[in-house]
């Protein structure tokens, strides 16, 4: 990305590291798309694949490896000892390795990213930026559970929630968008995916989320359970005999909408099945959006009222029949959506709700990496500064 007007040269990553079938993708500033295959064994091949499609003659976006000013990197859990973006050093790394028991299969990868740039870049400065970091502002009410505190003080059990670059990124834009003051706004995001979340925003910070300690917690999501009661679980274990691994691929990997409708944790071939007229196809349906409906209703207490909405994600951003659902019923609170405006919506900013509606009612396309490279940008600007 170029800093100086944000804009984005290229895009791409690494699929199926270690496996077979490793891929690069990469799609220039022109749009054109570029795939190749290769036998990609570890994080360090697959940032050099990288780095050399960047620089060649042929799909290449700059010149030579001197170019690149700085590194950012998203870490996906900060635990309590990270509530900002950092400037990445030795300690920085071994506090990050302290939070692996608190994400075991996103931290270690993420590490491997930064210690690989560090192989092959060694003078180039890197940041992290954590998903959790923005929900650190949570008062203590809100993010701990109601279990012995000895288990808090011994594990760190309680919520982190997670999408929070995401989070930041839109209600940041949506004030933007709409001219107000993000710190007097009372917002609440919700970031629906594969992996989906709702965030609410008072005064510019998080009070609270709907992922927890795990992003298995909150929202019926592509194929995690959501909230569950903790006396099911130990009961299928019980009654299907499985221990605490197969338990977790079961509500991690098996469950929400896959589960559910028995089709697949595809949205959209979920409203197909729905409009052919299969019936769990539409308990999904109804599942979803009554369950983002609760979490909406229940941040509105918790803040006092609302002033924005806002959609995003995949099918927050696209999922016009979600956004109908979510929303229809809220008119009592002043969240009222005009669904002229909301139908065929697809990946574009803009004001969903009826003229005049009390609380405004946005899609907000997320963007993730935007928010690295302004972190990445200001960090290593104030250390040359220093």
């Amino acid at each position: 990305m170029d800093v100086d007007g944000w804009d984005v040269m290229a895009k791409g990553g690494v699929e199926k590291i270690g496996l077979k079938g490793s891929f690069l993708k990469h799609e220039k500033e022109n749009g054109e798309k570029v795939l190749l295959e290769g036998e990609i064994l570890d994080h360090e091949t697959g940032i050099d694949y990288i780095l050399g499609i960047m620089t060649s003659d042929r799909h290449g976006c700059i010149k030579e490896m001197e170019e690149i000013d700085a590194v950012g990197h998203r870490v996906v859990h900060g635990g309590e000892t990270f509530n900002s973006s950092v400037f990445i050093t030795d300690k920085v790394i071994s506090k990050m390795e302290d939070c692996i028991d608190l994400a075991p299969l996103h931290n270690p990868p993420n590490l491997k990213g930064i210690k690989a740039m560090s192989s092959l870049l060694p003078h180039v400065p890197q940041v992290g930026v954590f998903d959790t970091a923005y929900h650190q502002t949570m008062p203590k009410h809100a993010y701990m559970y109601a279990i012995p505190n000895s288990l808090y003080k011994k594990y760190g059990v309680r919520r982190y929630g997670f999408h929070g670059t995401s989070h930041r990124y839109v209600s940041k834009r949506a004030c933007e968008i709409l001219g107000v003051d993000y710190k007097t706004q009372r917002i609440i995001s919700c970031h629906l995916g594969n992996g989906a979340s709702i965030a609410a925003i008072k005064n510019g910070e998080s009070v609270d989320t709907s992922m927890g300690f795990t992003p298995l917690e909150g929202l019926m999501m592509g194929t995690r359970a959501g909230d569950l009661d903790v006396g099911a679980v130990t009961y299928i274990m019980e009654k299907e005999l499985i221990g605490t691994q197969s338990a977790s691929i079961l509500f991690n990997k098996h469950s929400g909408m896959l589960g559910v409708t028995g089709i697949s944790s595809d949205m959209r071939e979920i409203e197909d099945a729905m409009n052919n007229g299969d019936d769990n196809a539409r308990l999904g349906m109804e599942m979803y959006s009554y369950r983002i409906k609760k979490y909406i209703g229940g941040y509105v207490a918790a803040m006092g009222g609302v002033d924005t909405v806002i959609f995003t994600g995949g099918i927050g951003e696209n999922g016009d029949l979600t956004r109908e659902g979510a929303c229809e019923g809220l008119e009592f609170m002043g969240i009222e959506l005009d669904k002229a405006k909301n139908a065929g919506l697809r990946s574009k900013e803009m004001d969903i709700s009826v003229e005049g509606s009390k609380v405004r009612i946005m899609v907000v396309p997320t963007n993730e990496e935007l928010v690295i490279a302004q972190d990445t940008k200001e960090i290593v600007e104030d250390l040359v500064r220093k």
